[in-house]
């Protein structure tokens, strides 16, 4: 069965453009972006679902993974 997979980011982090560059690069498919500054829910989301504020955030089936390498490096094993 398919993980729900969220990427939580803002257009103007350059941890946020590292992970969606490696998306992109790899076709890596069936993940929901959330910009947290056009969307005030999907901020509240994060800082409540998440426990803090903090971006690049990957939710994996509601579980957030933080920090943009972990993030890449998760996807490539999840997608290989």
């Amino acid at each position: 069965m398919a993980k729900k997979l969220e990427l939580y980011y803002y257009p103007e982090c350059p941890f946020c453009q590292r992970v969606l560059r490696a998306i992109d690069a790899n076709g890596y498919e069936g993940i929901e972006l959330k910009n947290i500054h056009a969307d005030a829910q999907a901020d509240e989301t994060l800082v409540r679902v998440g426990g803090k504020h903090q971006v690049p955030c990957l939710f994996i089936d509601g579980k957030p993974l933080y920090e943009s390498l972990d993030i890449i490096d998760w996807l490539a094993h999840e997608f290989a």
